[in-house]
């Protein structure tokens, strides 16, 4: 939760703004700032690098003992949720009726669609899974895959419906006091940065999109950004442009494991 809205909430519970303050900073973790240095670990066992402000992670992948070492070191921690597929290695698979689930995601045989459309079935398992994140001691959640209305998901969606389940998606976690990032969909970002706390980006650099959403930093919200080493890419250009732009950003293997170079 951003300090901003803590302290109102606290003032309108009659605790006074100094003493709201105070409460604060006995916080884990700040919410980060533009330009922090970040990482990205998806495929492997963890090993945050030294020297990062913010590490994204699948929560399958890390221990409640992990995150809180890493956020004893100052680290914001960042949730890995597909909020748009269902992966069927994960342990809530059976929970998704049938109706819910489409087509499979084009490269990834291992995940289907949803229908973004059923928001009283998947909300409830959203929840459920945020509040696995935030057990687990995470500050944020990563939701993914929102671009199912852009894709051959096997049902007929629109960006407005697209909008509203993930407007929705930052209410649940906002509630658990826990913050929320777009993730690419560059061209819905004029909709969501006003929900979102953060934005993921991939590629925006060798896609040419990194300035579709130059909102987030200009509202004080941070750009995360990871470019792929299978892909041609003049990386100190893009840290030149990244800098310019206030950006986060890192060059990474596809599998997003250890491997990692970050702009000087």
């Amino acid at each position: 939760m951003r300090l901003w809205r803590l302290l109102e909430l606290l003032n309108k519970i009659g605790i006074h703004a100094t003493v709201a303050a105070l409460f604060v900073a006995t916080a884990t973790y700040a919410a980060p700032k533009v330009g922090v240095p970040w990482d990205w670990q998806l495929s492997e066992t963890i090993r945050p690098p030294k020297g990062i402000k913010v590490f994204d992670a699948d929560p399958d992948s890390v221990t409640r003992k992990q995150i809180q070492k890493l956020k004893r070191a100052g680290v914001y921690t960042i949730c890995y949720v597909s909020v748009g597929t269902l992966e069927n290695y994960r342990t809530d698979v059976d929970r998704f009726p049938a109706r819910v689930v489409g087509k499979v995601y084009g490269d990834w045989p291992d995940e289907r669609f949803l229908d973004i459309r059923r928001r009283k079935i998947l909300i409830p398992l959203m929840r459920k899974r945020f509040q696995r994140c935030k057990r687990l001691g995470f500050d944020a959640v990563e939701p993914d895959n929102q671009d199912v209305y852009s894709n051959d998901s096997g049902f007929n969606l629109t960006a407005r419906q697209q909008v509203r389940y993930l407007k929705e998606i930052a209410r649940v976690a906002h509630k658990m006091g826990m913050e929320v990032g777009q993730k690419n969909v560059p061209e819905l970002t004029r909709r969501l940065v006003g929900s979102m706390d953060f934005i993921i980006t991939e590629s925006c650099f060798q896609d040419r999109w990194c300035r579709k959403v130059s909102a987030y930093p200009r509202a004080g919200k941070p750009v995360f950004d990871a470019e792929y080493k299978d892909r041609k890419i003049n990386f100190k250009k893009a840290c030149r442009v990244a800098k310019r732009l206030k950006i986060s950003m890192i060059l990474k293997d596809r599998n997003l494991g250890h491997a990692r170079r970050a702009c000087k």
